[in-house]
């Protein structure tokens, strides 16, 4: 899997940070929840999951710039109708 930088609201390259793979996924960068009580409210955690934490204008704001990019890439990649 090769993954390329979407973003990150910290300084100097910390975490968190978004990614994006060559398998159509996220992949999120962040520090591990820890607190027992967010994680009893997690659901259907598998083995080798875990959660991280990210600021929400972080997600905000890749989408803003990304989805606009993959809207744009779909309407290129249709055919023209009519």
């Amino acid at each position: 899997m090769r993954m390329r930088f979407l973003g990150s609201t910290s300084e100097a390259g910390a975490c968190p940070t978004l990614y994006e793979t060559d398998r159509g996924t996220i992949v999120v960068q962040g520090l591990r929840v820890t607190d027992a009580q967010a994680l009893a409210d997690l659901r259907d955690v598998l083995d080798g999951e875990t959660a991280v934490e990210v600021p929400r204008e972080l997600l905000t704001e890749i989408a803003a710039r990304v989805l606009p990019e993959i809207a744009a890439a779909t309407a290129r990649a249709r055919p023209a109708t009519g």
